[in-house]
Protein backbone atom coordinates (compact mmCIF):
# COMPACT_ATOMS: atom_id res chain seq x y z
CA UNK A 1 0.00 0.00 0.00
CA UNK A 2 2.79 2.56 0.66
CA UNK A 3 5.19 3.74 -1.97
CA UNK A 4 7.71 6.18 -1.59
CA UNK A 5 8.41 7.64 -5.06
CA UNK A 6 10.35 10.98 -6.75
CA UNK A 7 8.17 13.66 -7.30
CA UNK A 8 7.47 15.01 -10.48
CA UNK A 9 6.42 18.26 -11.88
CA UNK A 10 2.74 17.11 -11.73
CA UNK A 11 3.17 16.61 -7.66
CA UNK A 12 3.73 20.17 -7.27
CA UNK A 13 0.17 21.61 -6.50
CA UNK A 14 0.00 18.68 -3.99
CA UNK A 15 3.30 19.28 -2.60
CA UNK A 16 2.87 23.03 -1.87
CA UNK A 17 -0.99 21.96 -0.39
CA UNK A 18 1.41 19.77 2.16
CA UNK A 19 3.38 22.71 2.51
CA UNK A 20 0.53 25.05 4.04
CA UNK A 21 -0.63 22.17 5.88
CA UNK A 22 2.93 21.52 7.54
CA UNK A 23 2.88 25.12 8.38
CA UNK A 24 -0.75 25.25 9.88
CA UNK A 25 0.58 22.22 12.32
CA UNK A 26 3.84 24.19 13.54
CA UNK A 27 1.34 27.26 14.38
CA UNK A 28 2.82 29.53 11.79
CA UNK A 29 0.29 29.38 8.39
CA UNK A 30 1.58 32.92 7.28
CA UNK A 31 4.89 32.07 7.06
CA UNK A 32 4.24 30.33 3.97
CA UNK A 33 4.82 33.49 1.66
CA UNK A 34 6.08 31.72 -1.73
CA UNK A 35 3.90 30.05 -4.47
CA UNK A 36 3.58 26.93 -6.56
CA UNK A 37 4.75 28.50 -9.07
CA UNK A 38 7.96 29.73 -7.78
CA UNK A 39 8.42 25.67 -6.02
CA UNK A 40 7.94 24.35 -9.65
CA UNK A 41 10.25 26.48 -10.41
CA UNK A 42 13.21 25.54 -7.74
CA UNK A 43 12.43 22.03 -7.75
CA UNK A 44 12.39 21.12 -11.95
CA UNK A 45 13.58 24.38 -13.34
CA UNK A 46 16.91 24.44 -15.34
CA UNK A 47 19.00 24.47 -11.50
CA UNK A 48 17.14 22.80 -8.96
CA UNK A 49 17.57 23.51 -6.14
CA UNK A 50 15.99 20.91 -3.92
CA UNK A 51 14.17 17.83 -4.36
CA UNK A 52 10.92 15.60 -3.13
CA UNK A 53 9.93 12.26 -2.41
CA UNK A 54 6.17 11.39 -1.85
CA UNK A 55 5.12 8.90 0.03
CA UNK A 56 1.67 7.43 -1.34
CA UNK A 57 -0.85 5.14 0.36
CA UNK A 58 -3.06 2.84 -1.94
CA UNK A 59 -2.11 5.55 -4.97
CA UNK A 60 -2.85 8.63 -2.88
CA UNK A 61 -0.44 11.62 -1.69
CA UNK A 62 -0.52 11.33 2.01
CA UNK A 63 3.13 13.08 2.81
CA UNK A 64 6.56 14.35 1.90
CA UNK A 65 9.77 14.36 2.36
CA UNK A 66 12.08 18.21 1.11
CA UNK A 67 15.81 17.80 1.01
CA UNK A 68 19.06 19.41 -0.52
CA UNK A 69 22.72 18.79 -0.62
CA UNK A 70 25.00 20.04 2.16
CA UNK A 71 28.48 19.80 2.75
CA UNK A 72 30.56 19.52 5.91
CA UNK A 73 34.29 20.59 5.96
CA UNK A 74 34.69 18.92 8.95
CA UNK A 75 33.47 15.33 7.89
CA UNK A 76 34.99 16.84 3.98
CA UNK A 77 31.63 14.72 2.58
CA UNK A 78 28.69 16.22 1.46
CA UNK A 79 25.21 15.83 3.05
CA UNK A 80 21.73 16.06 2.88
CA UNK A 81 19.21 18.69 4.58
CA UNK A 82 15.83 17.49 5.21
CA UNK A 83 13.66 20.78 5.29
CA UNK A 84 9.95 19.71 5.42
CA UNK A 85 8.77 16.37 6.50
CA UNK A 86 4.96 16.23 6.82
CA UNK A 87 2.57 13.08 6.71
CA UNK A 88 -1.41 13.92 6.65
CA UNK A 89 -2.87 13.48 10.10
CA UNK A 90 -5.24 10.84 9.02
CA UNK A 91 -2.34 8.68 7.41
CA UNK A 92 -0.15 9.51 10.71
CA UNK A 93 0.96 6.26 13.02
CA UNK A 94 1.58 3.81 10.14
CA UNK A 95 4.72 3.76 9.37
CA UNK A 96 4.75 6.77 6.59
CA UNK A 97 7.50 8.95 8.47
CA UNK A 98 9.36 6.45 9.20
CA UNK A 99 9.63 5.12 5.41
CA UNK A 100 10.55 8.92 4.56
CA UNK A 101 13.22 9.17 6.51
CA UNK A 102 14.98 6.05 6.04
CA UNK A 103 14.13 6.37 2.26
CA UNK A 104 16.45 9.57 2.53
CA UNK A 105 19.27 7.77 4.60
CA UNK A 106 19.15 4.97 2.01
CA UNK A 107 19.48 7.68 -0.20
CA UNK A 108 22.17 10.03 1.56
CA UNK A 109 24.43 7.03 1.95
CA UNK A 110 23.89 6.18 -1.66
CA UNK A 111 25.32 9.22 -2.32
CA UNK A 112 28.48 9.04 -0.46
CA UNK A 113 27.03 11.62 2.26
CA UNK A 114 28.10 11.72 5.76
CA UNK A 115 25.07 13.29 7.00
CA UNK A 116 21.56 13.49 7.05
CA UNK A 117 20.91 16.67 9.38
CA UNK A 118 17.42 18.65 9.80
CA UNK A 119 15.78 20.68 12.21
CA UNK A 120 12.78 20.00 14.73
CA UNK A 121 11.21 22.78 17.14
CA UNK A 122 11.58 22.61 20.99
CA UNK A 123 7.70 22.32 21.47
CA UNK A 124 6.73 19.00 19.16
CA UNK A 125 7.92 16.24 21.90
CA UNK A 126 6.84 13.77 19.55
CA UNK A 127 8.68 14.53 17.12
CA UNK A 128 11.52 14.94 18.89
CA UNK A 129 10.76 11.12 20.46
CA UNK A 130 10.35 10.05 17.07
CA UNK A 131 13.49 11.24 15.58
CA UNK A 132 15.17 10.09 18.48
CA UNK A 133 14.00 6.36 17.98
CA UNK A 134 15.00 6.80 14.60
CA UNK A 135 19.08 7.08 16.03
CA UNK A 136 18.80 10.89 15.71
CA UNK A 137 20.30 13.16 18.01
CA UNK A 138 19.04 16.42 18.95
CA UNK A 139 22.03 18.55 19.37
CA UNK A 140 21.59 20.67 22.24
CA UNK A 141 24.38 23.19 21.93
CA UNK A 142 23.74 24.30 18.53
CA UNK A 143 20.83 27.20 17.46
CA UNK A 144 19.46 27.79 13.95
CA UNK A 145 20.49 31.24 12.75
CA UNK A 146 18.22 32.93 10.60
CA UNK A 147 18.47 36.30 8.40
CA UNK A 148 15.23 37.17 6.16
CA UNK A 149 13.22 40.02 4.84
CA UNK A 150 14.74 43.72 5.67
CA UNK A 151 17.62 42.01 7.74
CA UNK A 152 18.60 40.07 4.75
CA UNK A 153 18.54 43.66 2.48
CA UNK A 154 20.49 45.30 5.49
CA UNK A 155 23.07 42.70 5.50
CA UNK A 156 23.71 42.71 1.58
CA UNK A 157 23.60 46.21 1.52
CA UNK A 158 26.33 46.68 3.70
CA UNK A 159 28.69 44.49 1.37
CA UNK A 160 31.52 45.65 0.09
CA UNK A 161 31.40 43.94 -3.30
Amino acid sequence: MLEIRAATPADVPTIFHFTQQLAIFEKLPEAVTGTAAQLALDLFGPRPLAEVVLATWAGEAVGFALFFPTYSTFLTRPGLHLEDLFVLPDYRGRGIGRALLTHLGALAQTRGCGRLEWAVLDWNAGAIAFYERMGATVLPDWRICRVEGEALDQLAASSPV
